[in-house]
């Protein structure tokens, strides 16, 4: 299957599946850089499947700070 990628600010390039929408790799990016405060380059250039793990391990922690407020 061909990647797509698309060109987007400061020059990089993003890629992955066809298919994969481009507002969602701008959710993980928001995300990953709000929670972890890192980068846009060092997060658009990951790996999507790191992207996305990163993205699940925000999530768990933000879950168990959630329950744990109860």
């Amino acid at each position: 299957m061909p990647k797509v990628r698309t060109r987007v600010r400061g020059g990089h390039w993003l890629g992955g599946i066809e298919g994969y929408p481009l507002d969602r790799i701008y959710e993980e990016v928001a995300f990953v850089a709000y929670h972890f405060h890192w980068s846009y380059e060092e997060i658009v250039n990951m790996e999507h499947r790191e992207r996305r793990r990163w993205c699940e391990e925000i999530s768990k922690i933000n879950k168990e700070l959630n329950e744990g407020v109860k």
